[in-house]
This record gives C-alpha cells, structure tokens and sequence, in this order.
C-alpha cells in the first residue's frame, strides 16, 4: 500500500559531521532526494548551480518568497536560504522520503507546514571538541570561529524540541542512530493513512 513520504530534518551546529553522515545515509538510501535548497549566497568552489544549491539574487530571492513559493525560508549569516515548495509536495506526495540539511530558523517553519516530518538534531560530544573540529578544518578566520560557536550555543538550546538527537562522536555508532531514527520514521501513522481504515473495512462484503 503506498505511503505518504516523509521530510526527514536534519540540523546541527557547523562542524558536527552532519555532511559526512547525510552522504552516509543517502549512499545507503539512494531513493532518498536530497532538498536543493536556494540562497542568495554566492557559489564556493566547486558547488554547481542545480546541484549543491539552487543560487539566486536576493531579489528573485523576495519576489519567490513573497508569492509564496518557499515551504521555509530563513536569514543565515547574512544570506537567504529557503527550501521550494511545489516539488517538496510533488515528491511526499508520490511516496518520496525527502531529506533536508537545514538550520534551526527553517526546521521550526517546517514543522508547522508538513505534517509527515520527522526532525534530528546532530550534536557534537562537547563544546571544546566542536571548537577543535572548526580550527582543525583551516577555512575560517579567529572571528568566524567564534562567530560559529556562539551561534552553535543558541542552536543547541533549540535541540530540546527535535524528535531525536545524535551525538556524533563516534561515526559509526552515530550513524547507526541516525538510520535508526529515518527507519522508524517511516513507520509513523501519518506516513499511512489509509492503512488503517482499509484495515477496519478488509473483511467486509
């Protein structure tokens, strides 16, 4: 029987690990869609418009979100970012599991407009290991570091209302809750909902 598909949320504060686990999960769940989220940030190095992001002025930007096109949207370091709405709700609709990497601003937004979304919060072991992991990558200055890690402290408060979270200091076993967390997931009544009506009224003439 076809199910509804399912928003499968994640977010964690930068230099989780949450990319390396997300490719973990979609290698072994290749039916997963990755959102292509668009924002008005410039493209880095090697990112491809349509394929990292979908990349927009901050004009198209407004006159998208303004008509209602965006399921979320939200103002991170200073840029926009916002998820579409009209394939997310293609892709739910035909039973596609749609997997998000978005920040806390966009999650709490989602978890109004889309019913059979679950929500993960990836967390790091500690504080200090999480400023060890953000010096260790070498791309940010002194300021952003701290810029990140005071935004890390307000993200992580906002944990409490996720419906799991995964500390990720061994990968493995961090991993092994995550696929947990998208298999039960799937189960949810909400994914169903004709399952159980057409259960009750199996047996009759």
């Amino acid at each position: 029987m076809a199910r509804k598909g399912i928003a499968l949320v994640l977010s964690a504060p930068s230099g989780t690990g949450k990319t390396t686990l997300i490719h973990k999960l979609l290698g072994e769940f290749p039916d997963i869609k990755y959102s292509i989220s668009c924002t008005t940030r410039k493209p880095r190095q090697g990112e491809v418009n349509g394929k990292d992001y979908h990349f927009m002025s901050v004009r198209d930007f407004l006159l998208q979100r303004d008509a209602g096109a965006f399921a979320e949207w939200a103002l991170v370091h200073g840029n926009y970012y916002a998820t579409p709405l009209k394939p997310l709700q293609e892709n739910l609709n035909r039973g596609v599991d749609v997997l998000f990497d978005i920040d806390v601003q966009g999650a709490s937004q989602l978890k109004l407009n889309v019913l059979t979304a679950v929500f993960i919060f990836i967390l790091p072991p500690s504080m200090k290991e999480l400023e060890q992991r953000l010096r260790a990558r070498g791309t940010e200055s002194e300021e952003d570091i701290q810029a990140r890690l005071h935004n890390a402290h307000d993200e992580i408060k906002e944990a409490c209302w996720y419906d799991a979270v995964v500390i990720n200091d061994d990968l493995e076993v961090a991993y092994s809750q995550l696929r947990a967390a998208y298999l039960a997931a799937t189960l949810a009544p909400a994914c169903h909902p004709a399952l159980i009506s057409s259960l009750l009224h199996s047996g009759e003439n």
